[in-house]
């Protein structure tokens, strides 16, 4: 009777000497070479160490004014953080719960890319979860834009001036657009009437491209729109450009002046762009993101991504936007009230 034996086969020929005090190389049952192979893919699919992935929530949906602009510099950010940086969009009430859900994480690797609603949202809505001056942290101030004034191009008038004596001779007759209640869009026009003393309906949208719809269509006689959304309708006859409520001209559209130099001299509305963090941050780490996000921003192609959106990039230190978010609250609380915007 025979013994049975396993088959053999031979993994090290021409690879390694024979043992000392060997005469024959070693072998390795099938068995043993399917799972040595195993181990050894095993060993080489795996990283020396596993990847840092910072998460930079978005309080809005895909598609939105600031999902494109954390678009266009997340990947450069992981490459500067050594880590990867994903976008992900929490959007609902106002931008109000994924502001809330960063409030609390404590991972840090958590981070909110907002803007000038982040302080808006604060006034306007009772219970937000969050205290925007005692719960976050800034890192690093993007840049502002301001906004497009719009009006239907059959309206009759051609300069900011007639739109603002059309205005008052029809005080509370007229309408105008906004991409929602108590929004940047709706705060901008509101802010212009209380400077000039007029008063209007505010017929709220859900979309700022819905707001522009509502002019070209002649329903309203004005909007405050985003600059980027406008830059391809300064040849539409429909509607007609009148001034932008920057600071300076918009280098997207600079033969439009600004609302100060149409004649209200000293008015300036906008909302500003910035990276923050949970208070819970160690100051060490803040510091680190804030010196990535300076590198970042220095990138020419960023740099372009983020004009193309119709932003001025701007600098500011981690005291200094501090600041500048804490003056801003102030602000906003101020604008809502006088604008009456409510949660709808």
């Amino acid at each position: 009777m025979k013994t049975a034996r396993m088959e053999t086969i031979d993994t090290t020929a021409g690879l390694l000497p024979a043992a000392s005090g060997q005469g024959k190389r070693s072998k390795l049952s099938v068995l043993g070479q399917a799972a040595l192979a195993a181990l050894l893919a095993i060993g080489a699919s795996q990283p020396a160490f596993a990847q840092r992935v910072v998460k930079m929530v978005v309080p809005y949906g895909p598609g939105s004014t600031l999902d494109i602009v954390a678009r266009s510099f997340n990947a450069e950010l992981g490459e500067a953080m050594n880590a990867t940086v994903i976008v992900e969009n929490r959007a609902g009430a106002g931008g109000t719960l994924g502001t809330a859900m960063v409030a609390k994480a404590t991972d840090n690797n958590t981070l909110l890319l907002t803007a000038a609603t982040f302080n808006i949202a604060s006034h306007l809505y009772k219970n937000t979860g969050y205290d925007p001056v005692k719960d976050f942290t800034g890192i690093s101030y993007i840049g502002n834009s301001g906004f497009v004034l719009a009006i239907p191009g059959n309206l009759g008038v051609n300069t900011l001036q007639d739109y603002i004596r059309l205005l008052k001779s029809k005080p509370g007759e007229l309408n105008y657009s906004s991409a929602g209640s108590g929004g940047a869009t709706h705060l901008a026009m509101a802010s212009l009437l209380s400077k000039v003393g007029a008063t209007m309906q505010h017929i709220p949208m859900k979309a700022t491209g819905e707001a522009i719809n509502e002019v070209l269509a002649g329903r309203v006689q004005g909007t405050m729109s985003a600059t980027v959304a406008l830059t391809g309708m300064v040849n539409e006859p429909r509607i007609k450009l009148l001034a932008y409520t920057g600071a300076k001209r918009s280098s997207m559209l600079p033969d439009l002046p600004t609302v100060a130099e149409a004649g209200l001299p000293g008015f300036a509305y906008d909302t500003w762009y910035a990276l923050l963090a949970p208070a819970s941050m160690p100051k060490a780490e803040v510091e680190k993101v804030h010196a990535a996000m300076e590198k970042v921003l220095a990138n020419p192609k960023v740099q372009e991504r983020l004009k193309n959106q119709g932003m001025e990039l701007g600098t500011m230190s981690i005291d200094e936007l501090g600041a500048m978010l804490k003056a801003d609250y102030d602000v906003a609380g101020k604008l809502v009230e006088a604008s009456g915007a409510k949660v709808e």
